[in-house]
């Protein structure tokens, strides 16, 4: 029976963080008189014992607010562990000692792909773990939905609609560039929503030729402008043939993001004049949608339902309209990326908006 759980937030902080951290918290106190303690920081605080209790008033107002009142690091316990220096001990039996020191039953993990796989490993260890599905980018396997996409998708759209009107008044090609390093949700998302006339995502590699020929259609249609959403991972054919740690070796040695160097090679390629903007933090700051809040609190309150009834080792995940259990090593390490014939995107190309394939 679990008494007492800790609760962390881990990767990069969403929309929803706050709202699922009181809707669990709240609903493991009022209906299972739970304690719930504070790790701070991610896994950095698990490791280094940076925990306090929470108490209920510490709930007040976080349903609308932004980031994360435990504060989170992207600290993987796991990746190329080193005994501490003062304890001598691993990461992980760091944590095992501040788990039993602080007498948690369970602990809650709120992240993205990282975060769920380092959970997964916690309770392959003998950790009673539930993990929520957190993330911008929408790519965790078995779930349906991740809170913090939807407000994202309203932000990136919102900008790109802004944007508009300053391509619009200039006759410039206006370049969007999103979130979405390994999968291209939000910039298909957005970029659909948007109106814009290309999207460049992850699984779909392209062709500066391509995204020309498109754009030099719609001048000689006599429309002065044109919109291009660019996620952070697109990539080129070459690249896309390259191994996770080359092309990361690749990006690290860009001297620009990627939406300038779509930028440049218009402008080297098809002398092609365009401008840049890069939405960067925006899409993950501010007070989560109407539709996260929702979201993140059926999460929260279903994850101490798990608490409850020991169903431990699990992600709380959406399916069909559903909440459902997924064992988190089905999840651990993978990625849900676009499919290249999802109906969204033949949706897409019924518009005749490009891919540059």
């Amino acid at each position: 029976m679990v008494k007492r759980f800790g609760i962390l937030t881990s990767g990069g902080d969403a929309p929803g963080l706050n709202a699922a951290i009181r809707a669990i918290c709240m609903t493991a106190k009022r209906n299972y008189g739970m304690e719930a303690v504070a790790v701070k920081n991610g896994y950095h605080g698990l490791v280094h014992g940076d925990m306090e209790l929470l108490d209920m008033d510490d709930m007040q107002g976080l349903l609308t607010q932004g980031g994360t009142i435990l504060g989170t690091s992207r600290e993987k316990p796991f990746k190329n562990p080193v005994p501490d220096p003062e304890t001598g001990m691993l990461p992980v039996e760091a944590i095992r000692a501040n788990y039993e020191k602080w007498n948690l039953d369970a602990l809650v993990c709120l992240g993205g792909n990282g975060t769920n796989t380092t959970a997964s490993k916690l309770a392959e260890v003998g950790l009673n773990v539930v993990g929520l599905p957190k993330t911008i980018d929408n790519d965790i396997v078995k779930t349906d939905v991740t809170f913090g996409f939807h407000t994202a998708v309203d932000v990136a759209t919102d900008a790109i609609d802004r944007i508009h009107t300053t391509g619009k008044s200039h006759g410039r090609i206006m370049i969007v560039e999103v979130m979405g390093h390994k999968a291209g949700w939000l910039g298909l998302y957005s970029g659909i929503s948007g109106g814009a006339d290309v999207i460049l995502i992850p699984e779909i590699p392209y062709n500066v030729d391509s995204i020309a020929k498109k754009l030099s259609e719609r001048e000689k249609e006599g429309k002065n402008y044109s919109i291009v959403v660019v996620a952070e991972g697109a990539k080129n054919p070459e690249e896309s043939r390259m191994s996770k740690k080359e092309f990361k070796n690749a990006r690290a040695a860009m001297q620009q993001s990627i939406g300038y160097r779509v930028s440049q090679e218009l402008s080297a390629t098809v002398g092609l004049e365009s401008r840049v903007s890069v939405l960067g933090y925006l899409q993950r700051g501010g007070s989560p949608s109407p539709y996260d809040r929702l979201l993140a609190t059926q999460f929260g309150t279903a994850a101490a339902d798990f608490l409850a009834r020991g169903d431990f080792g699990k992600l709380v995940a959406m399916r069909n309209g559903e909440i459902v259990a997924v064992p988190l090593k089905d999840i651990a390490g993978l990625v849900k990326n676009v499919p290249t014939d999802s109906p969204l995107i033949e949706s897409a190309r019924g518009l005749g908006i490009c891919f540059g394939d």
